[in-house]
């Protein structure tokens, strides 16, 4: 307990370091399908709502603005129904987890899902506002879920959600942004007691937590700078 006290004091004093303490709280978007929603859980518990909690105690002024997204949402209907309203809200800071919904019910092919893709993440750099911080997170493995059956529709989760991260990390890279892959940890933990919601498919508030962990110090380490570069210019 007192090693986190220490570690979240000494967090706090890093982030005002590059934040200054009269700065706008950044504007969250976050962007996805029923991962992101919180989908069999309470939107208090959502992974970006944590996320963002994780943040404010770091330190961090940020305000999730609003959630963008929806239960089944595949990237093609987050490029006509979601993207329109991004300008609306003029985020600084935008996550994005899509695709599971690519696979799960359209099956669809690489070369599709990579000009989706492009198209998404096009258009959501072209709406933020300095500083500009854009997350990717990959598609978990939902394989192991207790109701893995109902969803995949007798084919391998594995390999198809293996094969949409695929891209998903090479077009990151190709722009230079900041992807963290939760897929191995969603493998790791799944099959831990307390890791799914009610409906035996979409991930427990303590599940998203683990994510948050792991897609924080990547994330903060991202911010530093884009953040002291705000305030000094």
């Amino acid at each position: 307990m007192f090693s986190r006290i220490i570690l979240s004091v000494f967090l706090a004093h890093l982030a005002f370091g590059i934040q200054s303490v009269d700065a706008n709280p950044i504007r969250y978007i976050a962007i996805g399908d029923s991962y992101t929603v919180a989908t069999g859980i309470e939107e208090k518990n959502s992974w970006p709502s944590q996320l963002t909690r994780k943040l404010t105690s770091a330190g961090i002024k940020i305000e999730l603005i609003k959630t963008l997204g929806m239960r089944g949402a595949t990237s093609q209907q987050t490029i006509n129904e979601v993207l329109p309203l991004l300008k609306n809200f003029k985020p600084d800071f935008v996550t994005l987890l899509i695709g599971v919904n690519d696979w799960i019910r359209e099956g669809i092919s690489s070369s599709k899902f990579r000009i989706r893709i492009k198209s998404l993440i096009d258009e959501i750099q072209n709406n933020l506002q300095a500083p500009k911080i854009f997350l990717l997170v990959t598609i978990p493995d939902f394989s192991c879920s207790p109701q893995k059956k109902e969803w995949g529709y007798g084919k391998s989760a594995t390999n198809g959600i293996t094969r949409l991260n695929k891209i998903l990390k090479t077009e990151a890279a190709l722009r230079n942004l900041l992807m963290v892959d939760i897929y191995p940890l969603s493998q790791n933990i799944c099959s831990q007691a307390g890791m799914f919601s009610s409906d035996g498919v979409h991930p427990s508030a303590l599940q998203y937590s683990k994510w948050v962990d792991l897609i924080f110090p990547y994330l903060l380490d991202h911010m530093k700078p884009k953040l002291t570069k705000s305030k000094d210019s």
